[in-house]
């Protein structure tokens, strides 16, 4: 079972979340609808078991040619989505819900004092019916829900008037444990009982506000009442409907025929997510990218792409919604921007979806560079960047209370280091620890040779240092007369800000993003090249000692002499005799004779 190279990409680039994935033939033809919690995992899975698995799933893998997926925010909306798709497409390897399985529902029967139960059956007349709930576990979390809020019975009795009346039935355990108030024996009225169940209708309906609301006043008239006990059970039963989170996006009464188109944007190329609703129930839901080639605007590709696909679908919903403005051409449909609520939720979902299209068609762009490459094409993106910054120079200043003052400039090519372009500076202008005039002098010196010697410039040019160096920077471009030839930015030590020429307010590039890293490792290897010539020019000048002073004498002999004597103090106070055993004779009578004149003047 070894799946194409196509499909072994799309496979690594499939998201570690929950959706619906969906398999094709070679003839384009749906052939298998599956769930998954994690999708990289599961479809993952049917290519790399040997082991184990049946003969339907052996023939199953053979004919995949290509594979789709959606992805949704819960396991649950998953399994609500899988079976809608399958009931509407029908594909020949989902034998199970194909044929017999379907999905229970929770019914409020029509007889006097209704019963709430679930069941797989859908009688229209046997009561008022609201599902389907795929996750069983849902269901029963969702009846327990109402069992605990009211006291609704559950026994099969026939609660006619007559039959209370005639005293035909006796209360059982139900009643002395309080799930139920006896209707059976008259002790609660029909009147009463259906409070209850109208509370039940709006949870299934999905208004647990108007559930909560009524509850609230409930508690507060108890409260008011001094019944402080039944309002601490009205209290609980409030926080028992705040907790529950069953409801799903995927399958909601509430919105019918709906449209739903997210856009989101990578440089000239638009990603558009349109999904479609019918009857409450997602059943659409395709992403598509398009070129931007004539510079129009966002708004204008949206209009004309959701007209587009309204058509392809063949879409009659009177709404759609969206999370940018846009021209429907149609006076019949209405576009809302949704701020709160499941309209809302819906629009995130699309977006959700959109968002991860992109990434895969763009990571799917750079599978054929290396991560270099990658990086760099980051960059260039990040910073808004013309062209990619294959070339990039940093520049950093080091001196020690104005001592010794250097700079350093490194270059990074394709993304890695190119050692042989490093370049040291000593400060040669500057007095003092004057680090806006040190960066000013450096980057004339060096673009002003480049220029000179007629070399490329780099494709980007990053300073060590915040608005002050940038600023410095910048004029020295401007003196050599490079200044709008190179992009410049400065990064800030602290917070790691990027600074752009003449914008005083710096810009954040995600501390995750690739090419922050690589930034960060331009600036850390400027600063270390620089200190490590800062050190060298400081141990040189702390190492020069009187020796180098006479005349006569070279490293040789000044070697010779310090690992004889260990120190200068002693080879002063060392005899002719002694010398001449370190060095020859000739260069020890200079020494001892420079060491002589040096006493008679002091």
């Amino acid at each position: 079972m070894k799946e194409s190279s196509e499909i072994k990409q799309k496979i690594l680039r499939l998201p570690n979340e929950p959706g619906i994935y969906k398999y094709f033939n070679k003839d384009k033809e749906l052939i298998y609808v599956g769930k998954a919690k994690d999708l990289k995992k599961r479809v993952s899975s049917y290519f790399t078991k040997s082991t184990g698995i049946s003969l339907k799933t052996r023939k199953l893998v053979s004919e995949i040619s290509d594979l789709e997926y959606i992805v949704v925010n819960t396991e649950f909306d998953a399994l609500l989505l899988e079976n809608n798709l399958i009931k509407e497409n029908q594909p020949k390897y989902n034998i199970l819900l194909k044929d017999d399985k379907s999905y229970p529902f929770i019914c409020i029967s029509s007889e006097r004092f209704p019963r709430v139960f679930s069941t797989r059956r859908h009688e229209r007349n046997e009561g008022e019916y609201y599902g389907p709930y795929s996750s069983v576990k849902a269901l029963n979390n969702l009846l327990e829900l109402i069992n605990k809020l009211y006291t609704i019975r559950t026994c099969n009795y026939n609660l006619s008037e007559h039959n209370i009346n005639q005293g035909k039935f006796k209360i059982c355990l139900e009643y002395h444990v309080k799930n139920c108030l006896g209707p059976c024996e008259g002790f609660q009225s029909e009147q009463d009982y259906m409070l209850d169940i109208q509370q039940t209708r709006s949870i299934l309906k999905g208004n647990l506000k108007e559930v909560e609301s009524h509850l609230t006043t409930r508690m507060t008239v108890a409260a008011s009442s001094l019944e402080f006990e039944k309002a601490q059970e009205l209290k609980e039963k409030i926080d028992l409907l705040q907790n529950f989170q069953s409801k799903s996006i995927i399958f909601n009464k509430k919105i019918q025929d709906t449209d739903i188109i997210t856009i989101t944007q990578h440089e000239s190329t638009f990603y558009i997510n349109y999904t479609k609703l019918e009857n409450g129930m997602i059943n659409i839901s395709e992403s598509i990218k398009l070129k931007n080639k004539l510079d129009e605007s966002t708004a204008e590709i949206l209009s004309l792409t959701y007209t587009e696909l309204r058509q392809r679908y063949e879409s009659t919903a009177n709404l759609v919604l969206s999370n940018l403005e846009f021209d429907t051409w149609n006076d019949k449909v209405i576009l809302e921007i949704p701020k709160i609520g499941d309209k809302k939720k819906l629009v995130e979902l699309s977006y959700k979806n959109v968002l991860q299209f992109k990434k895969e068609d763009i990571n799917k762009r750079y599978n054929h560079i290396t991560p270099q490459q990658r990086v760099v094409q980051q960059l260039k993106d990040d910073l808004k960047l013309k062209a990619l910054p294959n070339h990039i120079e940093c520049f950093d200043n080091s001196n020690i209370q104005g001592t010794n003052p250097v700079a350093s400039m490194v270059c990074f090519k394709n993304g890695k280091p190119s050692k042989k372009d490093y370049r040291h500076f000593k400060i040669k202008t500057v007095i003092g620890p004057d680090d806006f005039s040190s960066m000013n002098e450096i980057v004339t010196r060096r673009y002003k040779r480049l220029i000179e010697e007629d070399q490329p410039l780099p494709n980007l040019i990053i300073i060590d240092g915040g608005k002050g160096q940038l600023s410095a920077a910048c004029d020295a471009l401007k003196k050599v007369g490079v200044y709008e030839k190179i992009p410049i930015v400065g990064i800030a030590k602290k917070l790691e800000e990027i600074y752009y020429p003449e914008d005083s307010i710096p810009v954040h590039i995600s501390k995750k993003s690739e090419s922050l890293r690589l930034i960060q490792h331009l600036r850390d290897e400027a600063h270390r090249f620089a200190i490590t010539f800062h050190r060298s020019l400081r141990s040189k000048g702390q190492t020069k000692s009187e020796l180098d002073e006479i005349q006569g004498i070279g490293p040789k002999t000044k070697t010779d002499l310090l690992k004889h004597f260990k120190s200068f103090k002693k080879i002063k106070e060392a005899s002719l005799e002694d010398l001449k055993m370190a060095i020859p004779k000739s260069k020890a009578e200079i020494v001892f004779s420079y060491i002589q004149k040096k006493r008679e003047l002091n």
